[in-house]
């Protein structure tokens, strides 16, 4: 990847006020020496790629399981009409605030930080958090939609803050390692978890196409509380495998640290831990965004912009009639195919991030996350509530709308993210990685939020 990246690199950035740090300066023997020791004394390992593949997966596995169990609650709140109209935007709102809250209390605790036991408490979380939600859908199915929209939030909440704990203790722990391709490894991640959930949706409709059924009570409802089942145990297992994954990356990073700690004589430390504490800066915020203002300011608006396509696009059907249509261009499949794309391009994006890493023009990419608001003016163009489209074809909305949009948001996240480190002093590495961390975080807040404008369309 260096290799690669080196191509894009200006081979002259001195007269820059705002330049990475890891680029190498001259001595007096006229020999160069790196800011950044550690670059190449941890060798890149596919294994070790994989497994923060398999962190990036578990940690948006989770949410996507609540987005795919949309149907099953539907039906459990269908009792009260308040509750059915509401859930989605009190799941929302639960989940987008205590994850933000989490996220600043932890980028402001980060000399006594152990990134490993945040990751594992985040998997523990969600493996209860799951295996009671599994249990729900074969017990008490009689309670009221109110109470049973209790247990739900309760649930969210518990969820977004093992998310919270897991996105800040991953990014960090990746940021550790001082290999870029591992930051990248948990965006990959992040978006195969995204294709999986609308894959499957979109092959059970083709498979088994929905009913048109009366309301009956949920005892008799056994098909939707079924797959609701396989969903959420689905969730307990990905979170398992991951922990029993992290075990051994822990142990490599145990013995990274030994070696740095003896390269260091560091005789006098008694833990891995404490040599680790040493060698950490503690940061505040304010320093981290005048080292990354444009970096963190990319991923903010990038998922700002980005959580309009989530309300916006259920609202889109294809402009083939109902009565003329195949089955994969009926409401039931074709929104999960808009979803897929969407996501197909994320996951494209953040692979493509691996080869194509511009991280020496960060105002560029900053001015690239505002360009993509251009998006938006084309949903309007598209099929929205079957009443027509200005551009009559699917094509269009599916690969010149839901793809690129999915592409530019998945390439320049995983982007900006990559880059941080290289825009910081060594220590500050693990800081940087939870501050960008809670900056993507705050996007997605602040993104949820402006996107209940769109929810009049």
């Amino acid at each position: 990847m260096d290799r690669v990246r080196s191509f894009f690199q200006k081979q002259d950035v001195s007269e820059q006020e705002y330049q990475p740090l890891n680029e190498e300066t001259p001595i007096a023997d006229g020999s160069s020496e790196s800011h950044v020791e550690h670059d190449h004394d941890v060798p890149f390992s596919w294994i070790e790629y994989s497994i923060f593949t398999l962190l990036g997966v578990a940690m948006l596995w989770a949410w996507n399981m609540f987005l795919a169990a949309a149907p099953y609650f539907q039906l459990r709140f269908q009792a009260d009409e308040w509750v059915l109209q509401s859930f989605q935007s009190a799941i929302l709102s639960v989940s987008t605030v205590t994850n933000l809250g989490t996220q600043i209390i932890l980028t402001k605790t980060q000399h006594s930080a152990s990134y490993p036991f945040r990751i594992n408490l985040a998997l523990y979380l969600n493996v209860a958090v799951f295996a009671l939600l599994t249990i729900s859908t074969v017990t008490a199915l009689d309670v009221s939609p109110s109470a049973y929209l209790s247990f739900i939030l309760v649930m969210v909440a518990f969820g977004a803050w093992a998310a919270g704990l897991i996105q800040n203790g991953a990014f960090a722990f990746a940021a550790g390692f001082g290999r870029p391709e591992y930051m990248q490894a948990i965006m990959a991640g992040q978006g195969v978890a995204g294709v999986l959930p609308a894959f499957v949706q979109v092959v059970s409709v083709m498979v088994a196409p929905p009913k048109d059924h009366a309301k009956v009570p949920v005892e008799e409802n056994r098909e939707e509380g079924k797959a609701a089942f396989i969903y959420f145990l689905a969730a307990v297992i990905m979170s398992v495998v991951a922990l029993a994954a992290f075990i051994p990356l822990v142990q490599r990073h145990n013995r990274i640290v030994e070696n740095r700690m003896i390269e260091r004589m560091a005789a006098s430390m008694t833990s891995i831990e404490e040599s680790e504490r040493a060698a950490r800066k503690t940061v505040g915020m304010v320093a981290l965004f005048r080292k990354l203002h444009w970096l963190a300011g990319g991923v903010f608006v990038c998922f700002t912009v980005t959580m309009f396509f989530p309300v916006i696009t259920p609202k889109i059907l294809s402009v083939t009639p109902p009565e003329d249509a195949s089955l994969l261009l009926q409401p039931a499949a074709f929104i999960p195919l808009g979803f897929l794309f969407w996501n197909l391009g994320d996951l494209g994006g953040r692979t493509a991030s691996l080869f194509f890493s511009p991280n020496q023009k960060p105002a560029l990419l900053f001015a690239v996350s505002l360009a993509r608001v251009l998006f938006l003016p084309l949903y309007a163009m598209c099929n929205l509530h079957g009443q027509g489209a200005v551009i009559n074809s699917d094509v269009f909305y599916l690969f010149f709308v839901q793809f690129p949009f999915g592409l530019t948001n998945g390439w320049l996240a995983s982007v900006c993210m990559i880059a941080a480190g290289d825009w910081v002093e060594e220590g500050e590495r693990e800081a940087s990685g939870g501050f960008m961390g809670l900056c993507l975080v705050g996007g997605l807040t602040f993104g949820s939020l402006l996107s209940f404008t769109a929810a009049g369309l």
